[in-house]
């Protein structure tokens, strides 16, 4: 409607010759017209930005951690060896699941006056401290003071818990796994809401205890195998924390309802 309004403006003004020769009528419609013109291209700009930003967060190698700093506002990412990968907003069961097992382990550290320290997501994480390398883990334990600045973690956290969504299996199950492997993360927890199990990766300890479960019962046996194969446990059981004495999770007593 604007837009062919402006039109019609700009057809009545069409043989005005100069600026003296314009009636007060005249003078308003150019007004007018340079108003709406102002407002569309200031719309288009608009719409032109978000665009760009959504194409930003659609992957692609090259990209660093300023790239995240620009993303726009509410938008979160993961930077991976340069690779840009959007997070897309977590379901209520993640939510649940990430606010219990946080308490749990809080309560634990406070208690026994630990040295560690737990922060759930969104926490920064720059994994190789380098400019490259940007995760948001679900939960981050780290035991080293001096990696934590005011900004989040700079290199791997001891224990890491990521949990799993519909859309973060290839994400999780293989290029977290290889990415946490590799720096030099301790022990990482996948935990599947849907198939209700926890897959816990021993990194640099040997074989760990078996669990109950198969290597088959959980969402991660579908991805590709890596060097390192994880344990499964179900929620009905207990799982230990490798980097504690102590501290055992039991979802079983997890109100997740």
């Amino acid at each position: 409607m604007e837009v062919r309004k402006a039109k019609e403006v700009f057809t009545e003004l069409r043989e005005v010759k100069s600026p003296g020769d314009r009636t007060i009528k005249e003078r308003a419609a150019l007004s007018k017209l340079s108003e709406t013109k102002d407002a569309e291209e200031t719309a288009e700009l608009r719409i032109l930005k978000r665009e760009e930003g959504f194409r930003m967060i659609k992957g692609g190698k090259g990209y660093t951690i300023a790239d995240i700093e620009a993303l726009p506002e509410g938008e979160r990412a993961e930077l991976i060896d340069g690779e840009l990968f959007r997070m897309d907003a977590p379901l209520r069961i993640h939510q649940k699941l990430l606010a219990k097992i946080f308490y749990k382990i809080m309560s634990y550290i406070e208690k026994n006056n630990g040295k560690c320290e737990v922060y759930p997501a969104p926490f920064a994480v720059c994994i190789k401290k380098d400019d490259y390398n940007y995760v948001e883990p679900d939960i981050s334990v780290i035991c080293d003071r001096d990696k934590l600045d005011r900004k989040g973690c700079q290199g791997a956290p001891d224990w890491v818990i990521e949990i799993l969504s519909p859309f973060s299996v290839k994400m999780d199950c293989e290029r977290k796994v290889k990415l946490y492997r590799e720096t030099g993360v301790r022990e990482y927890w996948i935990v599947d809401p849907e198939k209700e199990t926890v897959a816990v990766y021993g990194f640099g300890r040997g074989k760990m205890p078996q669990g109950t479960g198969t290597q088959t019962s959980g969402t991660c046996a579908l991805a590709e195998k890596v060097r390192d194969e994880p344990v499964y446990y179900a929620f009905s059981e207990r799982v230990k924390a490798g980097i504690f004495e102590d501290l055992w999770l039991d979802f079983s007593e997890m109100d997740l309802m």
